[in-house]
């Protein structure tokens, strides 16, 4: 049994008209803005407080689009000790031009500068104007949302259980150690008991 010519094109057709009537659910995007789903990649923002300007992410970073500049200062010591130097951060820009937004960089830092933002509206007419500086960055900081909570069925993180073990130890061991000095030659000397 053959098919009919051009049965494909009704059904086309059919379907076509069908959607026809229904209602869009197209969002009308520059004017309604997107519901976002929670913590979505949009672009790296910087905490500059937290850099100490060890060139992790920029080594890390298989693009190599950060580029840091800083120096070296050095701070008098209080107390006649011997005085100490620093790194400060001259410049922190990322040029999204370039950068393929793996998150390398945001798990490299050793000390959380990098997060991510869901700010995703920073395009340009120029692609030199997508490399943004520490200023923009820092803008960006202030839209990375708080992380989520912990879930409380969860088993404790490795290094949180390790450190109140070691905890417990400490005490147990400072409490035994009073004890036995106590007995030992403590107020009532040796080998006597209160």
């Amino acid at each position: 049994m053959g098919r009919l010519p051009g049965g494909g094109l009704a059904k086309g057709l059919a379907v076509t008209l069908r959607t026809m009537t229904r209602r869009s659910i197209t969002r009308q995007y520059p004017e309604v803005a997107p519901d976002l789903p929670p913590r979505s990649r949009g672009v790296i923002a910087l905490l500059e407080e937290n850099c100490t300007v060890c060139m992790l992410c920029a080594r890390e970073c298989p693009d190599w689009c950060i580029y840091i500049d800083s120096h070296k200062e050095t701070l008098p010591a209080e107390g006649g000790g011997r005085a100490r130097t620093r790194n400060v951060l001259d410049r922190f820009a990322i040029d999204f031009a370039l950068c393929m937004y793996c998150g390398i960089c945001i798990e490299a830092c050793p000390f959380d500068a990098l997060f991510w933002s869901p700010e995703f509206e920073y395009a340009e007419y120029d692609i030199n104007e997508l490399t943004h500086e520490r200023d923009r960055l820092r803008e960006w900081m202030w839209t990375v949302p708080p992380p989520q909570a912990h879930d409380a069925a969860a088993e404790p993180p490795k290094e949180i259980a390790a450190a109140e073990k070691a905890m417990a130890r400490s005490a147990r061991g400072a409490g035994g150690r009073g004890a036995a000095e106590r007995g030992a030659g403590g107020r009532d000397g040796p080998g006597r008991r209160p």
